[in-house]
């Protein structure tokens, strides 16, 4: 029987770093099923999904364990259960706004409050095309159940400020 594991990942970034994990998990004939990897503020950070058998498993645990000693700190976790999972229609989200502190509090409140999940989330800071003014911009996936309408969620975070414009396109 296989398990699948999530991995979470956080290393100074280097060349190499990649190869070790990915090396590592396939020494213990993981599979790596998929990720989502970044450089953020000169750190590799990241989260995978890999599979592994029964067998192998507590020596994939010991190897991805012993990364620390390169510096590169892993965390294990087994996939959670989504068999009652009720977020059934996936919007993509492109939000643009005046930067602040704080915007992410508020806005991942917002599209909380209206039943929303958020699937995958980036946020960025780019300069404004004419002004050079730090503009916000977060783009993402989330979910909600069928009975929630997109238009509450557009709702919900326009009304965080008059300066935001909120596009949501189709199923993600």
């Amino acid at each position: 029987m296989a398990n699948s594991l999530v991995l979470t990942i956080c290393a100074h970034d280097r060349p190499g770093v990649m190869k070790l994990i990915s090396n590592t998990i396939a020494e213990c004939e993981g599979n790596w099923l998929e990720s989502r990897m970044a450089r953020l503020g000169g750190q590799f950070a990241g989260i995978v999904r890999v599979e592994c058998s029964e067998e192998k498993l507590p020596k994939l645990t010991e190897n991805l364990n012993s990364l620390s000693e390169q510096g590169i700190s892993v965390q294990i976790h087994d996939q959670g259960d989504l068999s009652d999972y009720p977020y059934t229609r996936c919007l993509r989200l492109d939000i643009f706004g005046n930067d602040r502190p704080g915007i992410v509090s508020q806005l991942t409140e917002a599209i909380s409050s209206a039943g929303a999940n958020i699937e995958e989330l980036n946020t960025s800071i780019e300069s404004a095309a004419m002004s050079g003014h730090p503009i916000f911009h977060a783009s993402g996936t989330v979910c909600v159940p069928d009975s929630t309408n997109e238009q509450e969620l557009i709702a919900a975070v326009e009304d965080l400020s008059d300066d935001l414009n909120v596009e949501i396109g189709g199923i993600a």
